[in-house]
């Protein structure tokens, strides 16, 4: 029994591990041809904030592999030990995304787009509260694993927005007009959160075919997840969070 159950356990081990791999690999594909070629090509033109978040977010998900090959190959004292670093990557990762919000809200307005760039920097602020959320209540649930782990993957699912966005739009949508420079719409982040649904659906079925039934952590913060998808356009055109934005754009003067 006791060997039974220890297999059991390697294989939803397993699973976290090819889940986080996948979403790795998702996140590289998502910004080769927009970030990571140009940057190898010495094309890419942007502010240093932008390669500290690019570099702070890939860091996450590179961390998050780590964490679950750490766990699929027994080493859980060692998970734990290095667990602090997550902290230290999610505090990093909000700041990160409030600083480069404040940069773009004053670089767009300063072009003409000041009223598309506050409604789309709800995507960017809600989207990290969200992450920061969940990640908040894995930290407080560190004693009870399956509850814990199910929350780290649909924090770093709920990430998954901007690379799959890209995905779609390369393979779905023409080419931006030579020239175009301003801010993507709404609604382009809200195909990507629902495009990573997809991943979200993997677990859920996992958990049906491992445990019988979907876990809670699945059921509402999946919930909550798709509501954040489908109001993140009327939350984003309200009075208030224009009020909201432009105060964080005014932290930049």
């Amino acid at each position: 029994m006791a060997t039974t159950a220890r297999v059991s356990s390697l294989g939803r081990s397993q699973f976290y591990l090819y889940m986080s791999l996948g979403l790795l690999a998702t996140a590289i594909l998502g910004f080769f041809n927009t970030y990571i070629q140009p940057l190898a090509l010495g094309t890419f033109k942007g502010q240093t904030i932008l390669h500290i978040h690019g570099a702070v977010f890939f860091g996450w998900f590179i961390f998050y592999a780590v964490q679950n090959w750490l766990v699929a190959s027994g080493r859980t004292r060692i998970h734990r030990e290095v667990g602090l670093l997550g902290i230290a990557l999610a505090t990093a990762m909000f700041f990160t995304v409030m600083i480069t919000t404040t940069i773009r809200i004053n670089y767009f307005e300063a072009l003409g787009f000041g009223e598309q760039i506050r409604i789309f920097s709800w995507v960017q602020v809600g989207g990290i509260l969200f992450f920061i959320s969940l990640f908040t209540l894995a930290i407080l649930s560190i004693r009870n694993p399956e509850t814990h782990k199910r929350l780290m993957l649909l924090a770093t699912i709920s990430l998954m927005d901007a690379p799959i966005a890209r995905i779609l739009a390369l393979f779905l949508l023409p080419p931006p007009p030579p020239g175009f420079i301003g801010p993507p719409p709404v609604m382009a982040a809200v195909i990507g959160g629902l495009g990573a649904c997809v991943f979200l659906i993997w677990a859920v079925i996992h958990d049906w075919r491992t445990r019988g039934r979907p876990h809670s952590v699945y059921l509402y913060g999946g919930a909550a997840f798709i509501l954040l998808q489908l109001t993140r356009i009327p939350i984003s055109e309200t009075g208030m969070w224009m009020k909201i934005s432009t105060m964080i754009g005014n932290l930049g003067h």
